[in-house]
Protein backbone atom coordinates (compact mmCIF):
# COMPACT_ATOMS: atom_id res chain seq x y z
CA UNK A 1 0.00 0.00 0.00
CA UNK A 2 2.83 2.36 0.90
CA UNK A 3 4.46 1.81 -2.47
CA UNK A 4 1.22 2.49 -4.32
CA UNK A 5 0.67 5.67 -2.31
CA UNK A 6 4.20 6.77 -3.07
CA UNK A 7 3.69 6.24 -6.78
CA UNK A 8 0.43 8.18 -6.66
CA UNK A 9 2.13 11.12 -4.95
CA UNK A 10 5.00 11.01 -7.44
CA UNK A 11 2.65 11.00 -10.41
CA UNK A 12 0.68 13.90 -8.95
CA UNK A 13 3.87 15.90 -8.48
CA UNK A 14 5.04 15.13 -12.00
CA UNK A 15 1.70 16.11 -13.46
CA UNK A 16 1.81 19.43 -11.66
CA UNK A 17 5.36 20.47 -12.36
CA UNK A 18 7.03 18.09 -14.80
CA UNK A 19 9.92 17.30 -12.43
CA UNK A 20 11.71 13.95 -12.67
CA UNK A 21 10.15 12.04 -9.80
CA UNK A 22 10.19 8.47 -11.08
CA UNK A 23 13.18 6.26 -10.26
CA UNK A 24 13.30 4.74 -13.73
CA UNK A 25 16.27 5.19 -16.10
CA UNK A 26 14.12 5.32 -19.23
CA UNK A 27 11.81 7.96 -17.77
CA UNK A 28 14.64 9.99 -16.26
CA UNK A 29 16.64 9.91 -19.51
CA UNK A 30 13.48 10.62 -21.48
CA UNK A 31 12.90 13.78 -19.47
CA UNK A 32 16.51 14.88 -20.02
CA UNK A 33 16.32 14.17 -23.75
CA UNK A 34 12.98 15.96 -24.12
CA UNK A 35 14.25 19.06 -22.34
CA UNK A 36 17.47 19.03 -24.36
CA UNK A 37 15.49 18.70 -27.59
CA UNK A 38 13.16 21.57 -26.70
CA UNK A 39 16.03 23.83 -25.61
CA UNK A 40 17.96 23.24 -28.85
CA UNK A 41 14.95 23.75 -31.11
CA UNK A 42 13.99 27.00 -29.38
CA UNK A 43 17.61 28.15 -29.48
CA UNK A 44 17.71 27.50 -33.21
CA UNK A 45 14.48 29.29 -34.05
CA UNK A 46 14.84 32.17 -31.58
CA UNK A 47 18.39 32.64 -30.24
CA UNK A 48 17.31 35.67 -28.22
CA UNK A 49 14.95 33.55 -26.14
CA UNK A 50 16.83 32.21 -23.12
CA UNK A 51 15.40 28.87 -21.96
CA UNK A 52 17.12 26.82 -19.28
CA UNK A 53 16.64 23.30 -17.99
CA UNK A 54 15.22 24.82 -14.82
CA UNK A 55 12.52 26.58 -16.86
CA UNK A 56 11.50 23.16 -18.15
CA UNK A 57 11.46 21.46 -14.74
CA UNK A 58 15.03 20.15 -14.79
CA UNK A 59 18.33 20.83 -13.04
CA UNK A 60 21.21 23.13 -13.93
CA UNK A 61 23.93 21.53 -16.10
CA UNK A 62 21.90 18.35 -16.60
CA UNK A 63 22.57 18.46 -20.36
CA UNK A 64 26.32 17.88 -19.96
CA UNK A 65 26.07 14.07 -20.09
CA UNK A 66 27.75 12.98 -23.39
CA UNK A 67 25.27 10.13 -23.80
CA UNK A 68 22.29 12.46 -23.50
CA UNK A 69 23.94 14.91 -25.90
CA UNK A 70 24.40 12.17 -28.51
CA UNK A 71 20.74 11.14 -28.30
CA UNK A 72 19.51 14.74 -28.49
CA UNK A 73 21.75 15.45 -31.49
CA UNK A 74 20.39 12.42 -33.33
CA UNK A 75 16.78 13.42 -32.65
CA UNK A 76 17.55 16.93 -33.87
CA UNK A 77 18.88 15.54 -37.15
CA UNK A 78 15.65 13.63 -37.64
CA UNK A 79 13.63 16.75 -36.78
CA UNK A 80 15.35 18.86 -39.44
CA UNK A 81 13.22 17.19 -42.11
CA UNK A 82 10.05 17.81 -40.09
CA UNK A 83 10.79 21.53 -40.05
CA UNK A 84 11.03 21.58 -43.86
CA UNK A 85 7.50 20.28 -44.32
CA UNK A 86 5.42 23.38 -45.21
CA UNK A 87 2.05 21.67 -44.78
CA UNK A 88 3.08 20.39 -41.39
CA UNK A 89 4.21 23.83 -40.23
CA UNK A 90 0.91 25.34 -41.37
CA UNK A 91 -1.05 22.78 -39.40
CA UNK A 92 1.14 23.22 -36.30
CA UNK A 93 0.53 26.96 -36.36
CA UNK A 94 -3.17 26.31 -35.79
CA UNK A 95 -2.66 24.30 -32.58
CA UNK A 96 -3.52 26.31 -29.51
CA UNK A 97 -0.70 26.70 -26.98
CA UNK A 98 -3.19 26.12 -24.17
CA UNK A 99 -4.79 22.97 -25.60
CA UNK A 100 -6.25 20.63 -23.00
CA UNK A 101 -4.65 17.34 -21.99
CA UNK A 102 -7.36 15.25 -23.64
CA UNK A 103 -6.66 16.84 -27.03
CA UNK A 104 -2.90 16.46 -26.60
CA UNK A 105 -3.22 12.78 -25.74
CA UNK A 106 -5.53 12.12 -28.69
CA UNK A 107 -3.09 13.74 -31.09
CA UNK A 108 -0.16 11.90 -29.49
CA UNK A 109 -1.92 8.55 -29.81
CA UNK A 110 -2.77 9.26 -33.45
CA UNK A 111 0.95 9.69 -34.18
CA UNK A 112 1.51 6.08 -33.11
CA UNK A 113 -1.63 4.57 -34.65
CA UNK A 114 0.39 2.34 -36.96
CA UNK A 115 3.17 1.44 -34.56
CA UNK A 116 6.16 2.92 -32.77
CA UNK A 117 9.38 4.12 -34.44
CA UNK A 118 12.04 6.62 -33.43
CA UNK A 119 10.74 8.90 -36.17
CA UNK A 120 7.34 8.96 -34.50
CA UNK A 121 8.96 9.63 -31.12
CA UNK A 122 10.59 12.67 -32.74
CA UNK A 123 7.19 13.73 -34.07
CA UNK A 124 5.86 13.61 -30.48
CA UNK A 125 8.79 15.72 -29.25
CA UNK A 126 8.25 18.11 -32.16
CA UNK A 127 4.65 18.59 -31.11
CA UNK A 128 5.72 19.29 -27.52
CA UNK A 129 8.41 21.75 -28.62
CA UNK A 130 5.93 23.71 -30.75
CA UNK A 131 3.42 23.93 -27.90
CA UNK A 132 6.11 24.95 -25.40
CA UNK A 133 7.44 27.60 -27.77
CA UNK A 134 3.94 28.98 -28.18
CA UNK A 135 3.52 29.05 -24.40
CA UNK A 136 6.78 30.99 -24.07
CA UNK A 137 5.90 33.55 -26.73
CA UNK A 138 2.47 34.06 -25.19
CA UNK A 139 3.97 34.27 -21.68
CA UNK A 140 1.94 31.28 -20.50
CA UNK A 141 4.79 30.01 -18.36
CA UNK A 142 2.49 27.86 -16.26
CA UNK A 143 1.78 25.68 -19.31
CA UNK A 144 5.36 24.66 -19.98
CA UNK A 145 5.84 22.06 -17.26
CA UNK A 146 2.30 20.83 -17.77
CA UNK A 147 3.05 20.05 -21.42
CA UNK A 148 6.27 18.27 -20.43
CA UNK A 149 4.37 16.22 -17.86
CA UNK A 150 1.89 15.15 -20.57
CA UNK A 151 4.74 13.93 -22.78
CA UNK A 152 6.33 12.02 -19.91
CA UNK A 153 2.99 10.50 -19.01
CA UNK A 154 2.54 9.37 -22.61
CA UNK A 155 6.04 7.88 -22.69
CA UNK A 156 5.40 6.03 -19.43
CA UNK A 157 2.02 4.64 -20.53
CA UNK A 158 2.54 4.04 -24.26
CA UNK A 159 6.25 3.96 -25.23
CA UNK A 160 8.19 2.68 -22.22
CA UNK A 161 8.21 -1.01 -23.16
CA UNK A 162 9.21 -0.32 -26.76
CA UNK A 163 12.05 2.03 -25.76
CA UNK A 164 13.34 -0.61 -23.32
CA UNK A 165 13.29 -3.18 -26.15
CA UNK A 166 15.49 -0.86 -28.24
CA UNK A 167 18.09 -0.81 -25.47
CA UNK A 168 16.94 2.52 -24.06
CA UNK A 169 17.20 5.98 -25.60
CA UNK A 170 20.67 5.18 -26.95
CA UNK A 171 18.94 2.94 -29.50
CA UNK A 172 18.22 6.00 -31.65
CA UNK A 173 21.95 6.56 -32.19
CA UNK A 174 22.52 3.02 -33.44
CA UNK A 175 19.95 3.37 -36.21
CA UNK A 176 21.43 6.40 -37.95
CA UNK A 177 21.52 4.85 -41.45
CA UNK A 178 17.72 4.47 -41.57
CA UNK A 179 16.71 8.00 -40.60
CA UNK A 180 16.10 9.45 -44.05
CA UNK A 181 13.32 6.94 -44.56
CA UNK A 182 12.09 7.35 -41.00
CA UNK A 183 11.92 11.14 -41.17
CA UNK A 184 9.86 11.08 -44.34
CA UNK A 185 7.40 8.75 -42.62
CA UNK A 186 7.39 10.88 -39.46
CA UNK A 187 6.46 13.97 -41.46
CA UNK A 188 3.48 12.19 -43.02
CA UNK A 189 2.41 10.78 -39.65
CA UNK A 190 2.53 14.16 -37.94
CA UNK A 191 0.56 15.80 -40.73
CA UNK A 192 -2.12 13.13 -40.33
CA UNK A 193 -2.08 13.69 -36.57
CA UNK A 194 -2.70 17.40 -36.94
CA UNK A 195 -5.48 16.79 -39.44
CA UNK A 196 -7.04 14.64 -36.73
CA UNK A 197 -6.49 17.45 -34.21
CA UNK A 198 -8.31 19.94 -36.40
CA UNK A 199 -11.27 17.59 -36.81
CA UNK A 200 -11.45 16.92 -33.06
CA UNK A 201 -11.55 20.56 -31.99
Amino acid sequence: MADADGRDRAEEQGAAGGEDVIDDPIMEQGALVLRGYVMHRIGDIDPAMQVSSEDLGGARNEQQDPQIKAVVEQLLQIADDLNQNAELQSLISQVQGNCVQDVFMKVAKSIFNDGITWGRVVALFHLAYKLIYKALTMNHMENIRIIISWVLQFIREQLHTWIAQQGGWEGVVRGISRWRTVTALASVVLVVAFVYYRKSR
